[in-house]
């Protein structure tokens, strides 16, 4: 009998009350509002709200203001010197670090012993519980698990508050049983310079049983490259004939699927999605069919949703769950466990299904391009990718685009910048598909497209080989959670990539 046959039972019986979600969505979501009020309420935050007299939704919203990074960073700052009772109950130790995709500023996104144990473990275990029922020959016990990490170091030289990489701290307070299931070790994964992690995990775990591996697709994938060259081989299944599944989030999987079917052939190999973010961990893909992510409800996150169409106004419209539209883009609002409070996590979803809630992730408040009325989001982006790279063969590494603003003769277009994996053999001819594919799925880029009287087709400049690591290194974010922004409304950071560029 083997191990995974053992462990199944263990984990089945939660796939029951995940089942729930389908029936019991508002019950449940105002059920977590309700623990988080009353576990706040002795806070400072509690107290200016009032939250010992606050019993429902409806007041919890006229209450409370909409909040970011910038209207909390103060609370968070003194959280992290040590003072206790300010946003959450207690003094929080973690901090998980976050640069996000539009600023260089870093965030500091506290993660308390209880969001710790009820939001990121129990995501993964319930990870865990999905994929094992959708998986009835899983034998994902009976060897390791590779799991990316990032790094973390002292906060303020406080040995009893510590900042780092979300990935680090759950790596450092996982249960030690965990440890024997997983490579590398943790003195290993919690190395700060990638490269020299990379080399390491890769030398270290390619002699190892793995049977699943988790991590952000862009660096695994360095992982993988570099066991490849370790080995000698060209297949990793030659190096893990015993590898059945690839856990991932962080950056979305379109342009990277078809990488990894190339250098993974086993038949039985699975990809299943997950949404970890440093602010919670909010969606699971429960259906290997179909790509939307099953909304968490049960997390010690309450979810609130504003219209893409209203990020930017003073007064949002701002819906609980129970009253968002299945197709239709909406921000992102979280109140945690944490003492985010009605936070803008930057993120936007649009939801596929009300029965249960899932969703897709559609892009990022401030990552689109609508220069001139096209309203491209990172979807759309994705999406142009892949019909593009089915049409030509080509692989994307990364990405990143922005606008070209008019010129003297009115003339402007989108700048693309990529970095292949496998180039196409006529660029030109991608570049036009990937325009052509971006007016099919967006209906406002293909107006402003029309006969070329706004928009002229895309510009498409090829990366050298390893040009956004040398952007990301620049940057002190290499490796761990960092990612390549996508899509940028002003040029700030395709100048800062063209320059390095430049630089080599």
């Amino acid at each position: 009998m083997s191990i995974t046959s053992l462990v199944r039972p263990f984990f089945l019986p939660r796939t029951r009350q995940i089942d729930k979600y389908a029936t019991n969505a508002e019950e449940i979501q105002r059920n977590v509002l309700k623990y988080l009020l009353k576990a706040a309420a002795n806070t400072e935050w509690g107290k200016q709200y009032d939250y010992a007299n606050t019993t429902s939704y409806e007041t919890f919203a006229a209450r409370v203001p909409i909040n970011n990074y910038d209207t909390l960073k103060d609370h968070i700052d003194r959280m992290r010197h040590g003072e206790a009772d300010v946003l959450w109950r207690g003094k929080v130790k973690w901090y998980a670090k976050s640069s996000g995709t539009t600023s260089d500023k870093s965030k500091f996104i506290p993660v308390s012993h209880e969001y710790l144990q009820n939001t990121h473990y129990k995501g993964g275990a319930d990870v865990v519980s999905l994929y094992l029922r959708n998986t009835p020959d899983s034998r994902i016990f009976d060897g390791r698990a590779l799991i990316l990490g990032g790094s973390h170091a002292p906060n303020y030289n406080s040995p009893d508050s510590l900042v780092g990489d979300l990935s680090a701290i759950l790596i450092e307070n996982i249960n030690p049983i965990v440890n024997l299931l997983r490579v590398p070790k943790k003195q290993v994964a919690l190395l700060s310079d990638f490269e020299e992690k990379r080399d390491r995990i890769a030398d270290y775990a390619k002699d190892k049983n793995v049977t699943n591996i988790s991590g952000v697709p862009s660096w695994m994938m360095a992982v993988i490259r570099r066991t490849l060259d370790i080995t000698g081989k060209t297949d990793l299944s030659d190096v893990w004939p015993n590898l059945e599944v690839f856990f991932h989030g962080g950056v979305a999987f379109t342009p990277y699927r078809e990488q990894y079917e190339r250098i993974i052939s086993s038949p039985r190999m699975r990809y299943m999605e997950t949404y970890n973010a440093s602010e919670g961990f909010f969606g699971i893909q429960n259906d290997p069919a179909d790509r939307a992510m099953l909304l968490m409800l049960d997390y010690g996150v309450f979810y609130e949703f504003i219209p893409l169409e209203d990020v930017d106004s003073a007064n949002p419209r701002v819906l609980p769950l129970w009253e968002v539209e299945v197709g239709k883009n909406y921000a992102i609002v979280i109140s945690t466990a944490c003492g985010l409070w009605r936070y803008q996590i930057g993120d936007t979803v649009r939801f596929t299904s009300a029965n249960p809630y899932k969703f897709v992730i559609s892009g990022r408040t401030k990552s689109f391009i609508n220069a001139f009325g096209e309203e491209l989001i990172v979807d759309n982006a994705e999406q142009g990718l892949k019909q593009a790279c089915q049409a030509t063969g080509a692989q994307v590494k990364d990405y990143t685009a922005a606008p070209v603003f008019m010129n003297d003769d009115g003339k402007c277009r989108h700048q693309w910048i990529i970095e292949f994996s496998q180039e196409p053999k006529d660029v030109a001819a991608f570049a036009q598909l990937l325009d052509e594919a971006l007016q099919r799925v967006n209906s406002d880029y293909e107006a402003k497209r029309y006969k070329d009287l706004t928009l002229q087709q895309l510009e498409l400049i090829v990366a050298r080989p390893g040009l956004f690591d040398d952007w990301l290194k620049s940057k002190g974010k290499l490796g761990g959670q960092h990612k390549v922004p996508r899509l940028s409304n002003n040029r700030d950071i395709i100048e800062e990539i063209l320059a390095i560029s430049k630089q080599a």
